[in-house]
């Protein structure tokens, strides 16, 4: 009995040394459909920071322990988590559904974009209703420029409006019917319906259209991801500065080939007050729906059909001389995806869209009214799509060619029922009509090809060229904007030629990315022909430019990343050379048409400069203090300059950092966020920009789930109540409200309850 007894104590010691001590694991990992090596899975030990990633032959090494979990992660494959058994494994990942929306593939160094990163904002979601132009307010290098609590649209660095290129879901767009941008992309999208957003920082792919100075992508969320069944989410939030309301709602079913996925949303938001106490006037209500229907003929073939509907209402501009009281769009997208036709031939995708947006901009309830009752009803269509092939010549190389097509149309005029005229009140009112758009349109057919090719196990280079052929037409001038130029405007037509060059090395958790690119950009339709419409921060009515030509954006960018055990960091610098950028300038040859017995006596036109620069840099730094702590900051800042006019270029975000705290457990987490942005003192005479202050913001958010799929969201926005102003946010100066300045929020408390089944 003895015996039995000491060789029980003897089994159980050595199976405890055996569970103590570390192992170095040898594994590899493989695709189950066809046991091919899947290379750059990240591969963690689960609740240790402990981390690797298999090479390209699908093999790592890593120090763990017997009965370790491993959990394996890849963007193309189902996550999958490992028992250590011992200190040989072979892990077998099935691959995950095709992605039609994404153009960042992460982990896959034959796939991923140049200067790209993707983002995730899981705290704002769980936390506040809010407005897709809000989500990047906290990305580091981008500023927000708004209008009111409604209408907000991103800027990049010195870049803005179309210099950038924003799309939904891969390609699709929605662009502004109003000349004053009181409809941006960001304002026909729900909300809670963005997974992602993925950011090309620069002329750097030459795949998604035109790209001047950079990508933006939103990613709304891919109901095909999920397991079969029914699934469906409801949410209700409340802001206490503003009294408003946000309620959405999801419901979605996959089957084993077909899937149909229904999203809601209604918002009803007043009018905020600043950090001093003024209310700025910016209520609006919006109902917006979304229908995602999917079909799988095959386990490597999708179809996807996708269409959505926003009505806005009552819509307050605190920014802008007149309001909206309808803003109502739609978009209709079909999506086609093919992967592994053969050995040669990677997979086809195809992208088709077409989107329409009716405005009605008013002056009703300004003081204007008084004199004069103006109304703009304003329409816009953009339809277009994508056809892509990818090619593989080899294991070491993709090729990725096709066609895409923009074709914009804008039309719409403003009405003038003038009452009182040079001070005297008219015993019949006298009806004008003004000609905003002129029935124009521009129409932009791409090609492409850019080739992806692996150098050995760490540097992989891409490169890239494009050709866009651009036609602008105005088929219903104004009568003194075709005698401006000569009595006749003829159609323009432009070839215009982008190419990307880089080289990226990845190894030992470590990545060094050059990238080199020219983008082209052809002159937007209010650059070319607005006639007489004031569209600036200053009161100049402005004067388009039929003969414009495209700026052309040189950009060079070397970035670093680095991850070590708990740390992780990186830096990116950039400077970009711009030919013909496109500013506007005071042109005494043209007088102002509306009230010309007002100041400014002149108007501004659009013209080409020879030369403009930016430069800059955006660094981060992110810290796991354990496995529920992490802290990370970020800063970035941008100088950019009017070579031609010896003046910097307007509305650059000033340097800006962010540092945040975050706690997280399974059943509760909290968030301790800070925002510095300094004072832009570097300012534009020419746009009559002003300066402004620095200032400093911090938030608090707390999330609990106290039941299995509930989640209860709170948070204090603006916890000092400051009272301050985004620089990019400006009222304009024939506006009467807040003397050129728009005022965030004050103190805001915040809860949102979120129920999944």
């Amino acid at each position: 009995m003895k015996k039995y007894i000491l060789m029980m104590l003897l089994t159980a010691s050595s199976t405890l040394m055996l569970f103590g001590q570390p192992l170095t694991v040898k594994g590899k990992i493989v695709n189950a459909s066809n046991n091919m090596p899947i290379e750059a899975v990240s591969i963690h030990i689960k609740n240790t920071s402990k981390f690797t990633s298999s090479n390209r032959d699908g093999t790592f090494v890593l120090d763990a322990r017997i009965n370790d979990i491993l959990v394996c992660n890849h963007v193309s494959f189902k996550t999958k988590e490992i028992v250590v058994d011992g200190s040989t494994l072979l892990i077998t990942l099935e691959e995950k559904i095709i992605n039609l929306d994404h153009i960042i593939v992460e982990a896959n160094v034959l796939r991923d974009i140049s200067q790209s990163t993707v983002v995730v904002d899981n705290v704002k979601s769980a936390t506040q209703p809010r407005n897709v132009g809000d989500l990047f307010r906290d990305i580091r290098g981008f500023g927000v420029q708004k209008r009111g609590a409604y209408a907000s649209e991103p800027t990049f660095r010195a870049f803005k409006y179309e210099q950038l290129n924003i799309q939904l879901d891969g390609g699709m767009k929605i662009l502004n019917a109003c000349p004053n941008r009181m409809d941006p992309i960001t304002t026909h999208i729900i909300s809670d319906e963005i997974e992602r957003i993925e950011v090309v920082r620069g002329p750097f792919t030459v795949r998604f259209g035109q790209n001047f100075g950079g990508i933006i992508n939103l990613v709304s969320k891919n109901p095909s991801a999920l397991t079969k069944g029914i699934h469906g989410s409801v949410s209700t939030g409340y802001e206490t500065n503003g009294d408003n309301l946000s309620t959405t709602g999801n419901i979605t079913y996959r089957g084993q080939k077909l899937d149909v996925s229904l999203n809601g949303e209604y918002r009803d938001y007043g009018d905020y007050k600043d950090g001093n106490g003024t209310e700025v006037t910016s209520s609006f209500r919006t109902t917006d729906y979304s229908v995602k229907l999917g079909y799988n003929p095959t386990e490597n073939q999708r179809m996807q059909l996708s269409w959505r509907q926003s009505f806005g209402r009552d819509i307050d501009h605190a920014g802008l001389p007149m309001d909206s009281p309808y803003d109502d769009s739609f978009l209709a997208g079909l999506d086609y995806k093919i992967y592994g036709i053969s050995d040669f031939i990677n997979s086809f995708a195809f992208k088709g869209f077409y989107s329409e947006v009716d405005h009605l901009m008013t002056n009703e309830n300004r003081p204007s009214f008084m004199a004069t009752d103006a109304a703009s009803n304003v329409f816009a269509t953009t339809y277009g799509g994508k056809m892509e092939l990818v090619l593989s010549p080899s294991e070491n190389m993709l090729v990725f060619t096709g066609l895409d097509a923009n074709l914009i149309e804008r039309e719409g005029d403003r009405i003038r029922t003038v009452k009182i005229m040079n001070g005297n009140p008219l015993p019949i009112p006298r009806v004008f009509t003004d000609k905003i758009w002129q029935d124009a349109k521009i129409n932009d057919f791409g090609v492409f090809v850019e080739g992806k090719y692996r150098i050995g196990d760490a540097y992989t280079l891409t490169a890239g060229i494009r050709s866009d052929f651009v036609r602008a037409s105005v088929n219903d001038p104004a009568q003194d904007f075709l005698m401006l130029y000569g009595g006749t405007i003829d159609a323009v037509n432009e070839t215009n030629i982008s190419g990307n060059v880089s080289v990226k090395y990845k190894a030992n958790h470590s990545q060094i990315q050059l990238a080199l690119g020219r983008g082209a950009r052809t002159a937007s339709m209010i650059e070319r022909f607005v006639n007489h419409f004031s569209v600036g921060v200053d009161p100049y009515e402005y004067v388009g430019n039929p003969n414009l030509n495209p700026e052309i954006n040189n950009q060079v960018e070397l970035s670093f990343n680095k991850k070590h055990h708990q740390f992780e960091f990186g830096a990116s610098v950039f400077y970009s050379f711009i030919e013909d950028y496109i500013v506007p300038v005071v042109d005494q040859s043209i007088p102002r048409k509306f009230m010309p017995m007002a100041q400014p006596r002149f108007a501004k036109r659009f013209i080409n400069i020879d030369e403009a620069t930016q430069s800059g840099f955006e660094m981060y730094f992110n810290y796991d203090i354990n496995n529920n702590f992490k802290f990370s900051s970020d800063m970035s800042y941008t100088y950019a300059k009017n070579v031609d006019f010896d003046e910097p270029l307007p509305q650059v975000t000033p340097f800006t950092a962010h540092a945040a705290l975050k706690y997280e457990k399974a059943k509760y987490w909290f968030n301790l966020n800070s925002r510095f942005v300094a004072a832009q003192n570097r300012i534009s005479e020419s746009f009559m920009e002003t300066k402004s202050s620095d200032f400093a913001t911090l938030d608090f958010s707390v999330g609990v789930m106290p039941f299995h799929n509930l989640t209860l969201g709170a948070a204090v926005l603006n916890i000092f109540d400051t009272a301050y102003y985004e620089h990019l946010n400006f009222s304009y100066k024939n506006s009467n409200l807040l003397s050129g300045r728009i005022y965030e929020p004050g103190r805001n408390f915040t809860v949102k309850l979120n129920y999944k089944f």
